[in-house]
């Protein structure tokens, strides 16, 4: 089973690899273009402002292009997460299977080792009668069998006959028990060993099962390793491209603020550490418990959809990688659980992860919507209200926030 399931997920895996190399081939040359633009020295001050100014313009003009290169690289690595979170949820199930077989091994060597201490028990009482049998059949080779006639010719009154025949008969009666206690305990000592055969058979399918199942964890674990080091990969180029990205332009932006105050407000969206202004009476949600918020009526149609479809995944557990590669899972992470609720407003048509989330919308604290990211954990606000997966077992709504702006990237949807 992991032998096939293994050489499925390397095709992939190959076929993702070749997507990404080629998506960072594509990176590096913006980048290229973006770094080697323009380079010789400005002769004045106003050729080095124009200069400065065609620069800052040509990184925003193609920061559009690796937008879109971003966006490729997005969805290739949510893919990457749903692969990675099957790789493991599939470990853990080989795993219980194993924990399962080791436990049916240890019964059946109980089993096994109970049926040999009876045998060894019952062997031994057959010995003993077997002892008996063989004395009385040399007793009664020496001696010769009493005969019933004999017993009632040679009795001299009735009496005696009567003690000669109760005499016999004892003897019949024991001998007989003892014929029948050999054979009873011969059928026993056979039924053991019968048994013995069939629990040493279902010990030796226990060993091979459990034999089998830990050469399908191993390569289970190693598959999710594997998928999770290209993961990790992944997610380091792409932040080091936004990195690039937004620290040629925050440069230039600084460059251009020591030279005119009206270019320094051309300066870096990025915006971090905000909060939304305060919303108006009656346009709060509230936090009815952790697992159901209720809509404020004035909200727009889009920001009640986000909170029903928060609603509908905030009882589910947190499970990482849950979310990605498609919306519907057993339980969410911080990113896929954000992102269920942005596609239930219709903001999202495919799960982004925190960092994805970076550069998602507009930058800056929404009306309605704010979400929060950084490279390790994603949450937002939904009409005062936090959705989070900090603070509980999974997704849930939180009145006070149980997290802090600081720290976090600031986007919106574009109207809200």
């Amino acid at each position: 089973m992991r032998a096939s399931l293994t050489n499925t997920h390397a095709g992939a895996i190959r076929r993702r690899a070749l997507l990404l190399a080629a998506i960072l081939a594509t990176a590096l040359s913006v980048f290229a273009v973006l770094y080697d633009a323009g380079s010789a020295p400005a002769a004045t001050p106003k050729e080095e402002l124009q200069e400065t100014r065609d620069k800052l313009e040509g990184v925003r003009g193609r920061s559009e292009d690796l937008a879109a290169t971003i966006a490729e690289q997005n969805r290739a690595i949510d893919t990457m997460i749903g692969e990675v979170s099957t790789l493991r949820r599939e470990q853990a199930a080989v795993e219980q299977q194993l924990g399962e077989a080791e436990t049916k091994l240890a019964a059946v060597t109980k089993a096994l080792e109970s049926e040999q201490a009876h045998l060894e028990v019952v062997r031994d009482r057959l010995e003993r009668a077997l002892a008996v049998l063989r004395q009385r059949l040399v007793s009664m080779y020496e001696a010769g069998s009493p005969d019933a006639i004999n017993a009632i010719l040679d009795s001299e009154n009735w009496s005696q006959m009567e003690a000669q025949a109760e005499y016999l008969n004892a003897i019949q009666s024991y001998d007989d028990s003892v014929v029948g206690r050999v054979k009873s305990l011969r059928n026993e000592v056979r039924d053991a060993v019968q048994r013995l055969t069939e629990h040493r058979a279902e010990a030796e399918v226990a060993r091979n099962e459990i034999a089998t199942m830990e050469r399908e964890v191993t390569a289970a674990r190693e598959a999710a390793e594997a998928r999770f080091a290209e993961l990790r990969a992944a997610q380091g180029q792409r932040r080091a491209a936004l990195e690039a990205l937004e620290s040629r332009e925050s440069s230039l932006s600084d460059n251009l603020a020591s030279i005119s105050e009206q270019i320094a407000a051309e300066g870096s969206d990025i915006t971090t550490g905000e909060v939304p202004a305060p919303l108006n009476p009656g346009q709060e949600a509230q936090v009815l418990t952790e697992s159901e918020a209720s809509a404020p009526a004035s909200a727009p149609q889009a920001v009640k959809d986000v909170i029903s479809a928060g609603n509908a995944i905030a009882y589910t557990p947190y499970i990482w990688g849950g979310g990605h590669g498609s919306f519907e899972s057993e339980g969410y992470d911080c990113s896929g659980a954000v992102s269920y609720a942005l596609h239930g407003g219709g903001f999202l048509e495919s799960p982004l992860d925190s960092t994805g989330l970076e550069t998602w919308g507009e930058p800056g604290p929404g009306t309605w919507i704010t979400v929060y990211a950084n490279s390790g954990h994603t949450w937002m606000v939904v009409a005062g209200i936090a959705f989070d997966t900090v603070g509980g077992p999974g997704p849930r709504w939180h009145d006070p926030w149980v997290d802090s702006p600081e720290g976090f990237v600031v986007r919106h949807p574009a109207g809200y």
